[in-house]
């Protein structure tokens, strides 16, 4: 395992390690790749799977909220594509020059005695480009990503896979619990977010966990995570604190900074690769 406790931190210190999403928490939704990433996705429905352009957003809104990423639920209703050409599609033309180096985040995270893991649905090759872009790369342990949570997986294309309706399935009002399960695992999954802990040797009980998505904070919530909802000013159910922009982090959790050891005995360079995904 990858992963190990390597700080020593006094045991009377509330939390031992800072769990952060990438996209729209380290940087702002402002960027813009957020959207121009929905966009890519809806492409690649359209291009790749042959799916009729109006039936595009009505799908992909179901398949984002049943299944946590659109990925996830297309899997789900049969469609059967190449991981890394998908997201080679939908992540490849991001105009990532859009995110800019954060000097002030990455004096943040430096500064803080504690482990630093970042847990997103992305592949690795667009979390090292986010972080490379932020000037970030080297301010995490390491980046639980798609690869690290799923490791096995058919790669193989159909020409006539067997589509389950989901549409059809809501307007006839059947019930949430007889949809088809994915086979890919990703947040808000209660069981990944257990996965990437388990993988990273994180004990939920001493961890703070960072998340745009209130499903997402909730759903870290309910496995033990403590909960920060990042981009809104007000707590939501689930969310212990609440932090308009990440740069915030100081003024609404002191705490973080207040460990019982001096810095200088913590003993991390804060010089790891972040291209190296966390596994098993």
């Amino acid at each position: 395992m990858e992963f190990e406790n390597r700080y020593g931190l006094a045991t009377s210190q509330k939390y031992d390690c800072l769990l952060f999403d990438l996209d729209d928490t380290l940087y702002p939704l402002s960027s813009g790749i957020a959207r121009e990433c929905g966009n890519n996705i809806k492409d690649y429905m359209t291009e790749k799977l042959g799916i009729p352009k109006d039936k595009i957003v009505e799908l992909s809104d179901l398949l984002y909220k049943n299944y946590g990423t659109t990925m996830a639920g297309l899997r789900a209703i049969g469609y059967e594509f190449d991981y890394d050409e998908y997201h080679s599609f939908v992540h490849g033309r991001l105009p990532y020059d859009n995110i800019k180096p954060d000097l002030v985040l990455r004096s943040l995270l430096l500064s803080l005695p504690l482990r630093k893991v970042i847990f997103t649905n992305a592949d690795r090759v667009h979390a090292a480009k986010a972080l490379k872009k932020l000037g970030l790369e080297d301010c995490f342990e390491g980046i639980i990503c798609f690869e690290t949570l799923n490791l096995m997986h058919t790669n193989a294309a159909s020409n006539n896979p067997e589509i389950f309706d989901i549409v059809g399935h809501f307007n006839r009002s059947e019930p949430v619990g007889s949809l088809p399960k994915t086979p890919v695992v990703c947040k808000p999954s209660e069981s990944a977010i257990e996965k990437a802990l388990e993988i990273a040797n994180i004990d939920p009980n001493r961890t703070l966990f960072f998340e745009d998505s209130v499903r997402n904070v909730q759903a870290g919530k309910r496995v033990g995570l403590y909960t920060v909802l990042v981009g809104k000013s007000t707590k939501v159910k689930g969310a212990d604190y609440a932090l308009e922009n990440i740069h915030n982090m100081k003024e609404a959790i002191p705490e973080l900074w207040e460990s019982d050891r001096k810095s200088s005995d913590v003993g991390y360079s804060g010089k790891v690769a972040v291209e190296t995904s966390v596994r098993a």
